[in-house]
């Protein structure tokens, strides 16, 4: 199978939200690609919720072209919510997850197929904990946020990254590929 890929947005000071950072065309066709290559994205309920944004694109399609492909392509790909609260979910592509999360990416782990992206951050630290992420990308946007969630939030281990590469953006947002040291 692939590799569990934790991917997100997050600002110089360290703080990750989907409403953070500065989105144009060039990123969003980044994260089109990216998603058009996966086999599922992981999401907690919270970042779930976000996300359903996405479905009002496609009913009231943008006239940005980037915006709409993305729509698209997030609409497409199967997601995986994992969710002590919510009882069903409307998005046809989505489910709920109904093992824990380590027996979920586990059981993942183990059929062939492309990369599994997770796209929450509470599911990226308790992945970090399990050491089930086999890589980073953190697109880095050029500002400070001053609030919001820190990333790496309660991780109380040192955890050791190797660069495997990077991509800068016009807008200058890098995104860095990490793999954890421990792979």
């Amino acid at each position: 199978m692939g590799k569990i890929i934790a991917a997100l947005n997050m600002t110089i000071d360290g703080f990750c939200d989907h409403t953070a950072g500065i989105p144009d065309e060039a990123i969003h066709q980044h994260y089109t690609q990216l998603l058009a290559q996966g086999d599922a994205i992981l999401y907690g309920r919270i970042t779930y919720g976000l996300m359903e944004f996405w479905r009002t694109v496609l009913d009231n399609p943008s006239e940005n072209k980037s915006m709409h492909d993305f729509a698209v392509v997030i609409d497409r790909i199967p997601k995986i919510v994992f969710s002590r609260t919510l009882k069903n979910v409307t998005w046809k592509s989505a489910t709920i997850a109904k093992r824990s999360l380590k027996e979920e990416v586990l059981e993942l782990k183990q059929q062939p197929g492309k990369d599994i992206f997770v796209g929450s951050r509470s599911l990226i630290i308790q992945l970090l904990h399990l050491q089930l992420i086999d890589e980073f990308q953190l697109c880095i946007h050029p500002l400070v946020e001053g609030k919001g969630l820190r990333l790496f939030e309660n991780i109380n281990n040192r955890i050791i990254f190797k660069l495997v590469k990077n991509k800068t953006f016009k807008n200058g947002a890098i995104i860095l590929y990490y793999q954890p040291k421990n792979k």
